[in-house]
């Protein structure tokens, strides 16, 4: 019997619904021209074209794990459930004595281990700051699929895989405890890890040399907006090919005497000290300010082509991002919300979507006087329909984690899509009438995210940052199993399914099922060709 002869790129024909493509030779129907076709066709023109999309698998960006350390604990799931069941994760300090403190409650972290993750010499060495980045970032890699010291991990291109972890603060409990014993014991009791262990970049340089990730490595620190800032710069390393994957998110630990007391001095902190569970509450016409949080939120960013070859868990799709700058003041944001409404644009405008398709947003939302309402003033001139999103504050229940805020926030947002549930905004007992939006008061609610924005703001330092990103969920993990089974089940064909698999990432998830299906139906004839239309089944 004659061998069959496998094309070496199997072509997959564009479909829409189920219609299959026509032969090249069958020349179309003519159709007379209707009356007013015309005048329709010039008014279809006019209409504004939907924002383009990336569609090189190459370039496109998703979110293979994530990783974290927060005040719910270390396990993404277990996380999430007490943000649904609205949990505060708000206590009384009590790794100091902060007795003599104007505030005197944190979202603090108890009971923290990293076993397993770091051995026992460095751990008692390491800043908090750093081990939460260790731990997290691990998290991260196994709930990849890429656990550090597998065969996984070793068959990927260390080369061309990165770390971007930033931190705002960065290790302050090595750099105070340094301070403390020049002051007191003199120079010589200065530990040899003070410079290291207290620089920003130390959390991407210990993970790197840890999994032996050899790509871009560094970090940076913008304050409350340094994770978004991080994944941002990520996502951009995968689009112009400097990566094939990136660990990349932040990391803080600053609840410590000189953390709490700077932000004590900046007046910045609520001062509810009788009832702290309530008093991070955002949007809330009595507010006085925020709660001091603390963790790491790392995900793990790949190509949708380097992700889909080694199979990995797609949670969701990253689509853009943008940065930009108030240039305004330190710490107040302008009035006319001209910087954070800019910087939403031009993020969808990266992203490829329009503003209708956004249905939910976390919010940066910290529970502060000023800047809570301006950034819902923001929105609302970029999200004109506010009865059509959703709008939920992470920090109403774990405080204000800095620089670690937006990767912690991230993961919800991505759970939030993943799940189809949107955890409550808590202590919502008198809201601001300018808030318009649904914030998800007091108790969760179940929604399908279409696309969803994650927030963040800089306003605490040289320069007032905002930045937004924007993910959906993505449908190509469950198509590109079902596609692999297929093609192994009815054309035997295993050494052409990646090449099936990346041509499909390249359309749009509605035309995906179609395509596959079709493709299917393009069998090879017992002549060793492809089926021509005529050859195939009639469908009823």
């Amino acid at each position: 019997m004659q061998a069959l002869q496998r094309p070496s790129v199997v072509h997959i024909p564009e479909t829409e619904g189920l219609r299959l493509p026509r032969r090249a030779s069958a020349a179309p129907c003519p159709r007379l021209p209707r009356p007013g076709r015309r005048a329709r066709s010039s008014v279809r023109a006019a209409v504004a074209q939907p924002p383009r999309r990336e569609t090189d698998p190459k370039k496109r960006v998703v979110v293979t794990g994530m990783g974290l350390v927060s005040v719910f604990g270390n396990d993404v799931d277990a996380f999430y459930e007490r943000l649904l069941q609205g949990e505060s994760g708000v206590g009384p300090i009590d790794n100091f004595d902060a007795s003599e403190y104007p505030t005197r409650f944190a979202a603090q972290i108890r009971g923290f281990t990293s076993d397993g993750y770091i051995d026992g010499k460095n751990d008692r060495r390491l800043d908090d700051c750093l081990r939460y980045a260790l731990v997290g970032g691990k998290r991260a890699l196994e709930s990849a699929g890429l656990a550090p010291g597998s065969a996984d991990i070793e068959k990927i291109d260390k080369a061309r895989a990165g770390v971007v972890v930033g931190t705002g603060m960065g290790g302050l409990t090595v750099f105070s405890g340094g301070i403390q014993n020049l002051v007191q014991r003199g120079f010589r009791k200065i530990t040899p890890f003070f410079v290291p262990y207290s620089l920003t970049n130390m959390s991407s340089a210990l993970l790197a040399m840890d999994v032996g990730f050899m790509g871009v490595n560094y970090s940076i620190s913008t304050a409350c907006a340094t994770s978004n800032y991080c994944f941002y710069a990520a996502a951009n390393h995968i689009r112009r090919g400097d990566v094939d994957v990136i660990l990349a998110g932040g990391v803080e630990a600053p609840i410590i005497p000189t953390g709490v007391g700077g932000f004590v001095a900046c007046r910045a902190l609520s001062q509810r000290n009788d009832d702290p569970t309530t008093a991070s509450r955002p949007w809330d016409k009595d507010r006085d300010g925020f709660v001091m949080g603390e963790g790491a939120g790392i995900l793990v960013l790949e190509s949708l082509e380097h992700a889909m070859k080694r199979n990995a868990p797609i949670i969701a799709e990253y689509l853009g991002g943008a940065v930009n700058c108030d240039a305004y003041h330190m710490t107040d944001p302008r009035a006319d919300g001209l910087g954070v409404s800019t910087c939403i644009k031009k993020s969808l405008e990266d992203a490829g979507v329009a503003p209708e398709e956004v249905n939910y947003i976390n919010a940066h939302a910290t529970s502060t006087l000023a800047g809570d309402l301006a950034e819902v003033n923001a929105i609302k001139q970029v999200f004109k329909n506010t009865s059509e999103i959703k709008i939920n504050a992470t920090k109403s229940m774990i405080g204000h984690c800095l620089g670690a805020a937006g990767g912690i926030e991230a993961i919800a947002t991505l759970q939030a899509i993943t799940t189809g549930w949107l955890h409550p905004s808590i202590n919502q007992f008198n809201p601001e009438p300018s808030v318009e939006f649904d914030t998800v008061a007091n108790k969760k609610q179940q929604h399908e995210v279409n696309v969803g924005e994650c927030c963040g703001v800089h306003r605490s330092g040289k320069q007032p940052v905002y930045i937004s990103l924007m993910y959906r969920k993505s449908a190509h993990n469950i198509l590109f199993k079902f596609l692999l089974q297929l093609s192994r089940i009815l054309l035997a064909l295993e050494d052409t399914t990646p090449v099936l698999s990346l041509h499909l990432s390249s359309l749009e998830p509605s035309r995906l099922l179609s395509a596959v299906l079709s493709w299917c139906l393009m069998r090879p004839n017992s002549a060793g060709s492809w089926a021509e239309e005529e050859e195939l089944p009639k469908l009823s």
